[in-house]
């Protein structure tokens, strides 16, 4: 890829704040805002629920690996990502090469009650345990995360803000 782009690009499990904190965050620093998620459904017409219905996970993967490749090529801007998005390889070596990134951790406690009341989830929606499912994505995509992060920030309990300003200082410390 071409020059480090001055990108922040949030990723982390769903439930652990990634639109909430990022929509925050690009308001404070006056920098636009994309939710790679939002970004699909806006093109597509249909919501990830559909997509995953009509396409599987596989087809939803394949339009996720399009987004982040087009929001990668702004510079200066504030991306949230899906909780998957790290499981494809290809995905984890366009986010090593697109500015700060994110791992916004969190309990899994935190992201059960974080994401109790979604109908917005593809991947618990089908699920009979909600926990369970959640503990294993975060299990199985842990090592990803980490992979791709150069700062994890454990959002248990914290306040936004206190999120933003740790964002901010790794911002600072990264350039």
């Amino acid at each position: 890829m071409s020059s480090p782009k001055s990108n922040i690009v949030l990723v982390g499990p769903m439930g652990s704040g990634k639109t909430s904190v990022g929509r925050r965050l690009a308001n404070v620093l006056k920098r636009e805002f994309f939710d790679s998620d939002i970004e699909i459904v806006s093109r597509t017409g249909v919501s990830v629920e559909h997509i995953f219905d009509i396409e599987g996970e596989e087809g939803f993967r394949k339009r996720e690996t399009s987004m982040l490749k087009e929001l990668c090529e702004f510079s200066g801007v504030v991306i949230a990502t899906g909780g998957g998005i790290v499981v494809k390889q290809e995905n984890r070596e366009i986010l090593k090469n697109d500015g700060l990134i994110v791992y916004l951790s969190s309990s899994i406690e935190q992201l059960v009650k974080r994401t109790a009341n979604s109908k917005t989830r593809p991947l618990l929606e089908r699920s009979t345990n909600r926990e369970k499912t959640i503990r294993d994505l975060v299990n199985a995509r842990e090592d990803y995360y980490q992979e791709v992060a150069d700062i994890v920030i454990e959002t248990t309990g914290k306040k936004l803000y206190a999120i933003i300003d740790e964002i901010k200082k790794a911002q600072f410390l990264k350039k």
